[in-house]
């Protein structure tokens, strides 16, 4: 296994470069990306080789990947601490994802939910890279020997995949890859949609379902008045039969610390309008400290690029021991440049 600090675990996770982050993702993932700053060795990969099995304006791509990784600053991630870069500036993610795929089968490939759930939604580009793309998130995440993987229900069957996959691998060659764990953060919450507050707050679905990070806070206000909520009246915390008012609740509750019990009782005998206002305030008040800090990284190109080099750098230099590994166990020829 490569050197790391035994002390502290390995964190990795890889983001789309989507252009849109929202407050489920805020709440339910990069704030505790933060706090695990100096108890663990993470990796935040943006990964732009993912996000081409769906046909990208090469333009919006590149401007959304430098945005994504200023989004990553701003929230509080500091590019000393972690290892901040762009899958696509490590080649060893694609190399290794190949090798990977000798010790893949089809079957295992044809199981996964959201080959067929993405198939469905894109049938006009059903393509051999949205097939593989479990592969490449295996070598991704055992390309840096990862102790702990940060997943939502739906990369659970990929991180499995890759546990399989490592499994694999160490029977034939001796221990090679660390088994990778999923991650389940101390803090956080499940947000849902606003529009539909039996689902996942999710950036796929339509805009006036979610919150996005950058939202300007009128936007933010306008989206809230139109939560769902339901015909009862009273501001109570009961996910099952109350889903839009406790998703409401949820909110205030994680970014102001205030109770459930405590906002039950302060909101007694006032209306939803009063509580779609007030989560509309803490979501201003905790997104635009966010948005003035993207907008000043976003703006200093040169320590942006700064960034992406050493974050590659770093990445590659992790990566490199690991394919050093690799070549010898699996009989490539040796060679020096």
């Amino acid at each position: 296994m490569q050197e790391q600090n035994e002390s502290k675990k390995r964190i990795f996770s890889g983001i789309q470069p989507s252009g849109i982050l929202t407050l489920g993702n805020y709440i339910g993932a990069l704030r505790s990306w933060v706090q695990l700053q100096d108890e663990a060795e993470n990796l935040y990969c943006v990964v732009d080789l993912h996000a081409l099995t769906v046909r990208q304006d090469p333009a919006t791509l590149r401007r959304r990947c430098t945005d994504t990784l200023a989004l990553l600053m701003a929230v509080g991630l500091d590019p000393q601490k972690n290892i901040l870069f762009c899958q696509s500036h490590v080649p060893a993610h694609s190399e290794l994802s190949w090798l990977l795929g000798c010790f893949t089968y089809i079957g295992e490939l044809s199981r996964m939910t959201q080959f067929k759930d993405k198939a469905q939604r894109h049938a006009d580009n059903i393509n051999a890279g949205l097939y593989t793309y479990p592969v490449l998130m295996a070598a991704d995440i055992l390309l840096y020997n990862t102790d702990l993987v940060p997943v939502g229900d739906d990369q659970k069957q990929h991180l499995e995949l890759a546990r399989d996959i490592a499994i694999r691998f160490n029977n034939v060659y001796g221990p090679v890859f660390t088994v990778p764990d999923a991650y389940i953060p101390k803090i956080g919450a499940r947000v849902m949609s606003i529009t539909d507050p039996t689902r996942k707050m999710s950036k796929s679905d339509e805009e006036a379902s979610y919150i996005a990070i950058l939202d300007e806070p009128d936007v933010i206000r306008r989206k809230l008045r139109r939560a769902v909520t339901d015909s009862d009246g009273q501001v109570r915390y009961d996910p099952e039969n109350k889903p839009g008012v406790s998703n409401l609740m949820s909110i205030l509750y994680v970014l102001t610390g205030e109770s459930f019990d405590a906002i039950e009782s302060r909101f007694a005998g006032r209306g939803y309008g009063e509580l779609k206002n007030e989560v509309a305030d803490a979501c201003v008040a905790a997104l635009s400290p966010v948005q003035a800090e993207f907008k000043r990284i976003q703006a200093d190109k040169a320590f942006l690029e700064g960034v992406m080099r050493s974050g590659a750098e770093r990445a590659s230099a992790l990566a490199g021991r690991t394919m050093s590994k690799v070549h010898r166990k699996m009989g490539l020829a040796p060679y020096k440049l």
